[in-house]
């Protein structure tokens, strides 16, 4: 596994959403690559006790920080960058994980559906826009931003347009930023993971066999029949991609949306 390069505490790395399932992989990853930690989630406790797994593990580590704050809130994010500023000086790898996902069928009659399609995209794009812009000043020439995308960034899905259009946009947001951050030096990637076993998709998964009559066992069936590989991915699965983009290996790679996914998506 490609390691940073560690002067003294390392790379300084902000991952966002990292008490849900993928996030906790990462900063699993992260950590053991000797990586100084800022982990961001809503939710604080699930923060605090990740951190003390992460702690356990080796005790003498101190460069574990966390942060619980919500994205889509302007004042918690420049709250966020503020304490950047006086803690780190600056950022060298910013991991925007943090999103959602709930089915948003077109013909939801709920009075909310346009509330809720709203708010994923909120929370899947213009967060990512939020802290990146929050943090510009604080990323060091040389960084790498990567954002969290999905296969369904790439196809049509029945039911989840919100979650797709979402992930369409972080595709099209990290090509952007890419032409405007490369003067700099900073590389902005995204990665595009196809069915992670996280209790996120699986609640995904069950609305799918919910809507089409059939059984879970069928569905997940069905999404292994279209992967080269078939097996469900894990969150340890994406690490290495993470860490790739992360590292000096990658220089070469900037508005590249890599798609990890078992082969369901080969573009």
């Amino acid at each position: 596994m490609t390691r940073f390069p560690a002067p003294e505490a390392g790379l300084r790395v902000v991952l966002t959403g990292a008490a849900g399932g993928i996030g906790q992989g990462l900063a699993e990853a992260f950590a053991a690559q000797g990586a100084r930690l800022l982990l961001v989630d809503r939710e604080a406790a699930a923060l605090q006790a990740l951190r003390q797994r992460l702690v356990d593990g080796d005790p003498g580590r101190s460069t574990i920080a966390t942060a619980a704050v919500d994205l889509c809130d302007d004042t918690a994010v420049a709250g966020l960058a503020d304490g950047l500023t006086q803690g780190w000086g600056g950022v060298d790898v910013l991991i925007n994980n943090a999103g959602t996902e709930y089915p948003t069928p077109l013909d939801d009659a709920d009075p909310h559906a346009n509330a809720r399609w709203a708010d994923l995209l909120d929370n899947n794009v213009t967060s990512m826009l939020r802290l990146t812009r929050a943090l510009l000043p604080l990323l060091a020439d040389g960084a790498s931003v990567i954002n969290q995308s999905s296969i369904w960034g790439r196809i049509g899905v029945a039911g989840f347009s919100a979650y797709s259009a979402s992930k369409h946009a972080v595709v099209g947001l990290t090509r952007s930023l890419a032409l405007e951050l490369g003067p700099r030096g900073i590389r902005v990637n995204a990665v595009c993971p196809g069915w992670v076993r996280t209790a996120a998709a699986m609640r995904s998964l069950a609305a799918m066999a919910r809507e089409r009559g059939c059984s879970e066992a069928e569905v997940e069936r069905d999404i292994l029949s279209r992967q080269a590989v078939p097996r469900m991915l894990e969150p340890a699965d994406l690490a290495g991609v993470f860490l790739f983009l992360a590292s000096p290996a990658s220089r070469a790679l900037t508005g590249q949306c890599l798609s990890a996914s078992h082969g369901e998506v080969m573009a």
